[in-house]
This record gives structure tokens, C-alpha cells and sequence, in this order.
């Protein structure tokens, strides 16, 4: 008795060459982007994208008799070598316009784009074409909503630890979720998507940045992705606090699970305020602001900081600012930079080194461990200690006043023991490809949790650049697998998953 389903194929690359199809059509937005500004690049722009469609369409079109079935090892396989081939086919804008020299680094730029990590290996992102930046930021946007409909439609299917507790507040039947269909889902949260993206392009440019650049830092701060259009990131508006505020809220929104914002626009606020991952997530944030600001204020050195002192309202506001914008940014992985972190006492490195292994909110755009995870294990923990003294008692973890199903735990434990086994073993890979222990440590930490900036020599005002070609392989692999939630990729390793029997 065949107790494994084959593999669909056809199913399989007919959903890869839609990916396709999207990917060409963002592609000759780009173009039309190159085409307004004039930037030089047009023709190759649209041969890019047109060659994607081709590619797509041929696919599709060879793959048109296949059975409308999806089973579990399907999906796995969509999922990974979906973001796999949209990287493959996502370097052409810069191979043909000349941005990128060298597939590695147009691959790794591409990865980090579609894995909205922000790690970049660009030293002079001024200089290149609007339309190859434009590409750059859109590679962000549909990676993070990407994710989303993952985590809804996919993800829980496939038993990816944590992410069965998102689709209990998500898709299903029932007055307190949003839609009996996954489609219709989808759909809603995209249209959230956008509505903040447009938001924050309107409030970007009315606070004084011009059209372009709100366009693209609103691409990256939704999809919580960090990649900018200026050398030294949003500290090139570090004399318009009101820029970087309004960055600030929007990361933190991408950062939260985007069901909440649906109960907003719903006015169903006790959904939200009862919800147990939102509450720790404002308040993780909160204490960190308030810890990091006040180290900033009392003891960095903001002649070396590139804290501004004294501004409008002063250098606490300064301060506050700057602490807020980095706590957030670090928490939430969208990786901006509005001042080089590493000069803030070595005290304040640990900490933000410590926060990239936090992550947002599941159901958000942002990476990491995701905090209901966190949450799980330490209730978890704590609940051991009742059971070693009441061994007969039955004491579920509870969240959202609710039991978690045991396998649920267990699979949040084996995904976090695999996730500090990944760090690891990225760690001793980068040594063993010649990093220097800070910048091993920090550049497997930001790709594998999708953070961006990192510490050492990939700090906050460097790239990724200067590693060797090796490394920026290995630095993409841990970007694809941090975004994918681990199991969904590493799963494809294991000689098992491809027997039938």
C-alpha cells in the first residue's frame, strides 16, 4: 500500500511559471519606471521582463493537462523552489542593465530582496538607474506579502511549527475569523497591504522626501525588507524626524500580525488587545526603546554615533529617536539604519545582536523566531516546573486563553532547537569561509533571521560586498531557509521526503 502520494509535476511547474508571469509583469513596471525617469535602461528593463514572460507562459502553456491537486509534499516543494526560481529569474534586470556584475552577487542581492533581509552588496546605490532600483524595492513588496498568503494558505498545511496558530485566528469557519475561504483571506490582507504601502508613500512625501523615494522606502518598510535608495540609508534624513517617524509606525505595523490590522478597520479593538503576541510585542518594544534611548542619551558618544545633538526638541528627542528606530527596525527585521548602532557601547551591540533573534509577530511580513513562539516556550518552561511538582496534572500551555495542542509545542520547540543549530552551523561556515568571529556571528545571525545590517565587518555602515563568493552563497542559502521557516526547505534534504514508499 503506497502510503506517500508522487509528486505532481505538472501542478508543480504550471504554479512555478504563474510565478513567472508575476514576476515578468512587476518587471516591465520596473521599465515603465525606467521610462518616466529616464534612466537609460529601458530596452534592457523590458527585455528582462519579457523574457521572464516567456518563460512563464511556455511553462504554463506546456504544463496545461495537469490534475488541480496539491498534496502536502507538493507544497513543500512549490514553496522552496518557488522562491528559488523568482531569485533565479529575479537577477536578470541586473545582469542585463549592467547594475550587478557577477551572477552571485545578483543572486544574493536578488535573494535578499525576496527574502526581505535588505543585505546588500551595493556600496554606490546612488548611482544606479531608477528603474534597477525600483526592481530592487518591488522584490521586497512581493516577497513579504508573499510570505503572508504562505502563512495562511501553505504553511499550515504543511505543519509548519507556530504557524497552525496563526491560522486559528486566520482562515476557518466561525464569527471571530475573517473568512471561511483562504482566497478571500488573501485577498483582504492584500488589500491592507497596499492601503498601508499607498499610506506611507502620501505621508512620506507630504513630510518632504520626493515621489520616488517614498515610493521605495514604503516597498521596504511594508515588506519589512530595509533595502533604500540612499548610501546611508534613513540616516540620510536624519534632519527630518517626522521622515523617520513615520517610518517607525509603519514598521511596527508590518511587524504585526496583519490580522490585527483587519480587526481594526472592523473596530473589533478587544480582538487586539487580548491578543497575548500583540501585547508582548508592544511591550518588548517598549522596554527596549526605553533602555537603549536612555544608554544612548547618558553614555554614547554622539559625535561618533551620528546622533544629531542638539535637534529640534532636543537630544533626549534625539535620543528616543534613534533608540525607537533601531529597536523597531531590528525587532520587526526590516533592517533600516538611522545611525551606525555598533558605537553605542558595546553593552548596546549585544543587545541589538540579541534582539535580531526575536522577530515580529507571526502573520506579519517581518522574520525571525516570531515572538508567539518565544511565548510558547517560555509559558512552556515555566509550566515544567507546576508538572515536576504535580506530575499527575494536566497543564496545557495556553494562549489567547486557549489550549495549544501538544505536537503544536513540540513542533515550536524542534523548530527553535533547528533554528540555533542553523545559526550555528551558519557561524562556523562563515569562519571556516574566512569571516572574523564578530562577523561570523552577526552575518549568519541578520540572514537567518532576515534582519539586514549585522555586526563586524557587516555592520550597519557596511555590506556584504567584501565576502567571498562562497560566503554570499551560504549567506543566501540562510536567507532562504530563515524566510521559509526552516522545515519547508530543509525538509528537501532528507532522502525520505522524495520515496513514494
Amino acid at each position: 500500500m503506497r502510503t506517500i502520494t508522487s509528486l505532481n509535476y505538472k501542478i508543480i511547474f504550471h504554479l512555478l511559471g504563474l510565478l513567472l508571469l508575476v514576476n515578468g509583469g512587476f518587471m516591465l513596471l520596473a521599465a515603465l519606471i525606467s521610462l518616466l525617469y529616464k534612466d537609460g535602461v529601458v530596452l534592457q528593463m523590458v527585455l528582462a521582463g519579457s523574457t521572464t514572460l516567456v518563460i512563464g507562459g511556455s511553462v504554463m502553456l506546456l504544463t496545461r493537462s495537469h490534475r488541480k491537486e496539491i498534496h502536502k509534499r507538493d507544497g513543500y516543494v512549490i514553496v522552496s523552489f518557488g522562491w528559488i526560481t523568482m531569485a533565479l529569474v529575479g537577477t536578470l534586470p541586473y545582469l542585463f542593465t549592467g547594475a550587478i556584475p557577477g551572477f552571485a552577487n545578483a543572486f544574493f542581492e536578488t535573494m535578499s530582496g525576496y527574502t526581505t533581509t535588505g543585505a546588500s552588496i551595493l556600496s554606490d546605490i546612488e548611482s544606479l538607474p531608477k528603474g534597477v532600483l525600483f526592481w530592487r524595492s518591488i522584490t521586497h513588496w512581493i516577497g513579504g506579502m508573499g510570505i503572508i498568503v504562505l502563512a495562511i494558505a501553505i504553511l499550515p498545511l504543511l505543519g509548519i511549527g507556530g504557524m497552525q496558530l496563526f491560522t486559528a485566528e486566520a482562515p476557518g469557519v466561525g464569527g471571530d475569523k475573517l473568512h471561511p475561504r483562504i482566497t478571500d483571506t488573501a485577498k483582504r490582507l492584500w488589500i491592507i497591504y497596499v492601503g498601508y504601502t499607498v499610506a506611507e508613500t502620501i505621508l512620506l512625501k507630504v513630510a518632504g522626501m520626493n515621489l520616488f523615494d517614498a515610493m521605495n522606502h514604503s516597498l521596504s518598510t511594508l515588506s519589512t525588507g530595509g533595502f533604500s535608495t540612499k548610501n546611508t540609508s534613513v540616516a540620510f534624513w536624519n534632519d527630518s524626524p517626522i521622515i523617520q517617524y513615520i517610518i517607525i509606525v509603519f514598521m511596527f505595523l508590518a511587524g504585526t500580525n496583519f490580522v490585527l490590522s483587519y480587526f481594526a478597520f472592523k473596530k473589533r479593538f478587544s480582538r487586539i488587545f487580548q491578543d497575548d503576541e500583540f501585547k508582548w510585542y508592544v511591550g518588548m518594544i517598549a522596554v527596549f526603546t526605553v533602555v537603549v534611548s536612555l544608554l544612548i542619551y547618558f553614555k554614547a558618544d554622539v559625535s561618533l554615533s551620528s546622533v544629531e545633538h542638539p535637534m529640534v526638541w532636543g537630544a533626549f528627542e534625539s535620543a528616543l529617536r534613534h533608540g525607537m528606530f533601531q529597536v523597531v527596525a531590528i525587532i520587526t527585521t526590516t533592517g533600516f539604519v538611522s545611525a551606525d548602532y555598533t558605537l553605542w557601547t558595546p553593552f548596546l551591540t549585544v543587545v541589538f545582536f540579541g534582539l535580531m533573534f526575536l522577530g515580529g509577530s507571526a502573520g506579519s511580513t517581518a522574520g525571525g523566531v516570531k515572538i508567539v513562539r518565544h511565548l510558547i516556550m517560555i509559558k512552556n518552561g515555566i509550566l515544567e516546573f507546576k508538572r515536576t511538582l504535580h506530575p499527575n496534572a494536566i497543564l496545557p500551555v495556553r494562549y489567547n486563553n486557549r489550549a495549544v495542542q501538544q505536537p503544536i509545542v513540540y513542533n515550536i520547540l524542534g523548530f527553535f532547537i533547528l533554528y540555533m543549530l542553523s545559526f550555528i552551523m551558519g557561524v562556523l561556515v562563515f569562519s571556516w569561509l574566512g569571516l572574523d568571529y564578530r562577523t561570523a556571528l552577526g552575518g549568519a545571525a541578520s540572514t537567518l533571521g532576515n534582519v539586514g545590517p549585522a555586526l563586524g565587518d557587516l555592520g550597519p555602515v557596511n555590506n556584504f560586498g567584501s565576502i567571498p563568493t562562497a560566503a554570499k552563497w551560504w549567506a543566501s542559502f540562510l536567507m532562504l531557509i530563515g524566510r521559509l521557516e526552516l522545515f519547508t526547505v530543509l525538509i528537501l534534504l532528507t532522502p525520505f521526503f522524495w520515496r513514494n514508499r
